[in-house]
């Protein structure tokens, strides 16, 4: 039943490192992270060693599916490790990098699973959704998050929110993919600013996601234009600036007592730490969740690079553990704020 590729697809071996972007990186990162970036380096630059978990459908898996991924020499991530993991979620890993097809869109069908980074399950299980609960996906494209959200809990309603038209579309089809009707009908989709819905929907989620849009390390590796990777470098500076006002939106739509997850892909301090940083030190309503416990639980899965905050985890990738760049931070709202 499971059709896999080869280690090194026709799409990995005409993969390009963008020399302009790996040097940026290296003169970053080797000071940020010191001598563990030479084994991340290695992995990010190495398309071949990257791993691919298999996230089941709980609408649409057969058991079939999962009976064949067993054989295969697959085993379900995070079982038992955590203290909040929903039963309907499952997720599958392999110990090496070879990968499974993935399904192609049909109008009316479901996919029976989705390949995704282990690692952006993290964000999604620190929500902790719960039924019946409201959720907002403020940067959801393209929509692997958002599928994984329903994984986990049938929410009382679900806003998936993407502001680029073209990843918009994207996730539109993703949802359908992966979505039965009937749960369709308490998610709404919609193209908006992200930093406008805070004044828009003031308080009205119990759960929100900022699934940011960062310097994602892995795709701006093999950049095809040097152009414009170097416009996009230069551009770089400003993405912290547009993270923090999509937090301070986030915070504004979360409900006093509601919890907040950030989350990007890239390993930068900039983007990660000091957005975070600067949210806890000027918004007094706000304080951190100690993640620590989800680290100690999850170190059989993943490697964790120091961060320095009790809130904050950042999962590098090393070989036969290939997760990542992922960093994720966990917030509570207290209470409401005038201004923020």
């Amino acid at each position: 039943m499971l059709t896999r590729l080869k280690a090194k697809s026709e799409g990995e071996l005409a993969k390009q490192i963008c020399r302009v972007v790996l040097d940026h990186f290296d003169k970053q990162y080797s000071k940020e992270l010191g001598d563990p970036w030479n084994t991340v380096r290695d992995i990010l630059t190495s398309p071949s060693l990257w791993q691919y978990a298999v996230l089941l459908n709980r609408f649409g898996y057969h058991f079939e599916l999962e009976k064949d991924l067993h054989l295969k020499g697959y085993r379900r991530l995070f079982q038992g490790s955590l203290p909040y993991y929903p039963k309907s979620m499952k997720c599958y890993l392999s110990g090496t990098p070879d990968r499974m097809a993935s399904e192609k869109h049909q109008v009316g069908n479901l996919k029976k699973y989705y390949l995704l980074n282990a690692a952006s399950l993290l964000p999604v299980l620190a929500l902790e959704l719960r039924d019946g609960e409201k959720v907002l996906d403020l940067c959801a494209a393209p929509g692997g998050k958002s599928v994984s959200l329903l994984q986990c809990a049938w929410p009382g309603f679900l806003h998936c929110n993407e502001y680029d038209s073209l990843r918009w579309r994207r996730l539109r089809q993703t949802l359908e993919s992966f979505v039965p009707q009937p749960l369709r009908n308490v998610i709404k989709v919609s193209e908006l600013d992200g930093r406008e819905i805070g004044d828009a929907q003031p308080e009205t989620f119990d759960k929100v996601l900022v699934d940011a849009p960062c310097s994602n390390d892995r795709s701006w590796l093999f950049s095809s234009d040097t152009q414009k990777a170097t416009c996009r470098i230069h551009q770089r500076r400003n993405l912290p600036v547009l993270q923090l006002e999509l937090l301070r939106s986030a915070i504004k739509a979360l409900c006093p007592g509601g919890l907040l997850v950030y989350s990007t892909c890239t390993l930068s301090k900039a983007e990660n730490q000091d957005v975070i940083n600067e949210v806890l030190n000027s918004c007094s309503n706000i304080v951190p969740v100690d993640l620590r416990e989800i680290a100690k639980n999850c170190s059989q899965d993943f490697t964790f690079a120091p961060t320095g905050q009790e809130c904050g985890l950042l999962v590098i990738p090393e070989k036969g553990k290939a997760w990542g760049p992922m960093y994720v931070a966990k917030l509570k709202k207290l209470h409401s704020m005038k201004k923020l």
